[in-house]
């Protein structure tokens, strides 16, 4: 039965253009949103769950009340007087060529480029330095609205083959499509129902790739929880294709994945249930009907093969290294009493790569970059020289390559590749972006705050120079703080938009990340969740005493995980933002773990099942369960994707629901459903610049500007 849905919207505004803040008069019907009386019994504890019914995202009703929601919230925003202002800014700054680090494959050099406002980057090769340069694959042309994009590209041994990965509308479902990579041609059918994979090539014959057997229901919200490691041998259909892992109950596993190592001798299994720590297992390809080898049982640990030399294996790990260290061991006996330390673990993160015969570890000191250079007997070569203070990458290249390619950022500079001399150690720039920014303009510096139960938790805050503390910037707090990811400084063209308009972009490295490594994870999970919200408020509440802005003038920001954040610090202190944008979040904590692959996030939230402490720990929290009626709760736009396989839309969805139906205030609460986009990969340019211009726009309108803070007197009188 259909539901009928009000898409009646007003806006009425009564502003002035001066220097103080405009006052607004605001009028929103929001679409009416049916409860169910749906009620779930947790320990003893019963919870009402109205909106379940908007999980179901194959519904008509669904589909109604998202087109309905739509109606009204992009009335609004684009209502926003200097929104196509932003959006033409963003357009501009954002078109400039992009270009990626070169990498060889067979007789040709291939890199990524993106002339400036394609919505997907072009992959090109040449056969030689001097040589003519020849698309190679035109993601553009996949779909005619630029929906579908590339989502892995691998190649054979000998790089006459190659594989690559597509996605449809953002899901995290793929198609692998096989090609010979010579003439372009594809050279057998399409490989379905791929999900969370790499695809790993043994030799020129064949690759292994992880799915799951397609779900009942909903492709997009369905529990998935037995992945499999598949080989696909070239000119064989994929129902031949072998299953080398998890087909079985004792090896289920949510998360499996496989890699063969350079010399083509071995594979490599990763067997996980969680997103933090796995079993690890290898296969020896070199031997007729090679057998499974266990190195690790357990999944206590974060272990991962990085290379070998013959027999000889180089793992990393965070067993007894919190901040993760290199070993070896023989093949013949990799389990880990014959373990042998070879770069000790430091007092900061380890993250290594190879190439060119030598190791290349990165370590983060409080955030930013410092990179070491080792010889495959663990010898220090040097300390590689860096251009400044920030996040540098990529140090990757095959064995006997002579020349590899990093990349160099921080807030204020762009992404610049340069070219390393692995020999000399010397560093020269590859490739310099041409953006209308001026980092000399901008300035960046780190601080530490005290959270509240006394932790030191360091936060970079960026702006234009000569800032004046005067407690009126618009800022923008950006956070994560979870699955330990570490934020590191990047250069984002939509923050220097923000920044060129004055705006304070802060990010705090909240426990939860991986900063500080998995002390500093475990310290902001399960039962200690609170201290991620907690540092968050207390950088909220660093920026106002510090006079950066005020809570007038404060939005604050996150995704995924960040989303979570978000919910959670504006649903606990709605009184400290003006402004909150949680994009894509885990709402629902009582049923996150019901959805995809959601269960295997249980190692950061723990789950409703698992104990009564835990169930009242999440409720307690919960976004979705913790909006009370009768407050007034900041302005919000809620940013998610129809096709959000990984964080469900029906997070969001009934998170914007209860807001609309309890917010007790006159600030708008508005969600934005994009369609045809899932949790964010390989979305449009077009698609990003348009949110990111509502975004920035709906954030500055109810901080009270009527134009744009940039603007002289003398410009908005022109």
């Amino acid at each position: 039965m259909k539901k009928t849905l009000p898409g009646i919207f007003a806006l009425a505004v009564l502003a002035s253009c001066n220097d103080s803040k405009s006052e607004k008069e605001i009028s929103l019907n929001y679409p009416e949103t049916k409860k169910v009386d749906t009620v779930t019994d947790y320990f003893g504890t019963e919870v009402k769950d109205p909106y379940r019914w908007l999980e179901d995202d194959r519904s008509e009703e669904t589909e109604e009340w998202v087109k309905a929601q739509n109606e009204v919230t992009f009335d609004y925003l684009n209502s926003i007087p200097y929104k196509k202002e932003l959006e033409e800014r963003l357009s501009e700054i954002w078109n400039y060529e992009k270009i990626s680090a070169p990498f060889e494959e067979g007789d040709y050099t291939y890199f990524y480029k993106n002339d400036g406002l394609q919505n997907q980057y072009v992959v090109y090769r040449k056969k030689d330095k001097d040589g003519e340069t020849e698309v190679f694959l035109d993601p553009n042309k996949f779909s005619e609205d630029g929906t579908t994009s590339l989502a892995g590209l691998s190649f054979s041994k000998d790089g006459s083959k190659a594989a690559y990965a597509i996605s449809e509308g953002g899901s995290d479902w793929r198609k692998i499509i096989i090609i010979d990579a010579e003439n372009k041609e594809r050279v057998e059918d399409t490989i379905q129902n791929v999900k969370f994979s790499g695809i790993s090539w043994k030799g020129n014959e064949g690759f292994y790739y992880s799915s799951y057997e397609k779900p009942e229901g909903s492709e997009l919200s369905a529990k998935t929880d037995q992945h499999r490691l598949f080989y696909h041998k070239l000119g064989t259909p994929q129902s031949d294709d072998k299953i080398i892992f998890g087909d079985t109950e004792e090896q289920k596993h949510r998360y499996v994945g496989g890699g063969v190592s350079e010399d083509d001798r071995f594979l490599f299994i990763s067997a996980r249930n969680s997103t933090s720590g796995g079993k690890l297992f290898m296969m020896d390809l070199s031997k007729n009907n090679p057998e499974l080898v266990t190195i690790l049982d357990h999944e206590n640990t974060d272990s991962y093969v990085i290379t070998n030399e013959d027999s000889k294996l180089f793992i990393v790990t965070n067993m007894d290294a919190p901040n993760r260290k290199v070993v070896t061991v023989d093949a013949a006996n990799p389990s880990p009493e014959n373990w042998e330390d070879f770069i000790p673990e430091t007092e900061n993160v380890l993250s290594p790569s190879t190439g060119g015969g030598y190791f290349f570890a990165e370590y983060m000191v409080d955030a930013v970059s410092e990179v070491k250079q080792y010889d495959y007997d663990g010898k220090l070569v040097r300390e590689v020289e860096l251009p400044g203070i920030g996040s540098a990458g990529g140090f990757g290249a095959k064995k006997e390559k002579e020349e590899l390619y990093y990349s160099f950022t921080n807030y204020v500079t762009p992404g610049t590749i340069y070219k390393y001399n692995i020999e000399e150690g010397t560093s020269e720039v590859y490739n310099k972006p041409n953006i209308k920014f001026n980092p000399d303009d901008y300035e960046s510096k780190q601080v530490f705050y005290t959270s509240k139960d006394g932790t030191k938790v360091p936060m970079i805050i960026t702006h234009k120079k000569g800032l004046e503390l005067n407690g009126k910037n618009p800022t923008m707090l950006y956070g994560y703080g979870g699955f330990n990811v570490s934020l590191t400084p990047s250069f984002s063209t939509a923050n220097a938009i923000w920044m060129e308009q004055g705006g304070v972009y802060a990010v705090p490295n909240l426990r939860g990340g991986g900063e500080y490594g998995k002390e500093w994870h475990d310290a902001g999970i399960k039962l200690k969740k609170q201290n991620v919200f907690d540092d968050f408020i207390a950088a909220a509440e660093y920026l106002i005493e510090e006079n950066y802005t005020s809570s007038d003038y404060l939005a604050i920001r996150g995704g995924s995980n960040g989303g979570l954040l978000v919910g959670a610090t504006m649903t606990q202190r709605p009184d400290l933002m003006k402004v909150a944008l949680p994009a894509v979040g885990v709402m629902d904590m009582l049923r996150y773990h019901t959805f995809t692959a959601g269960a295997g996030w249980a190692y950061d939230y723990g789950t409703s099942q698992d104990s009564k402490e835990m169930f009242e720990y999440l409720y307690n929290y919960s976004p979705v369960h913790n909006i009370e009626k009768g407050t007034e709760y900041p302005a919000t736009l809620v940013t998610t994707g129809d096709h959000d396989d990984r964080v469900v839309p029906a997070h969001s969805f009934k998170f914007a629901a209860e807001l609309q139906e309890k917010h007790a205030g006159k600030e708008p609460v508005l969600i934005r459903i994009e369609t045809k986009a899932g949790h964010g990969a390989g979305k449009p340019t077009k698609m990003i610049i348009e949110e990111y211009a509502d975004i920035f726009g709906f954030t500055l309108y109810n901080m009270g500007f009527d134009v744009l803070p940039n603007k002289t007197k003398e410009e908005v009188k022109g």
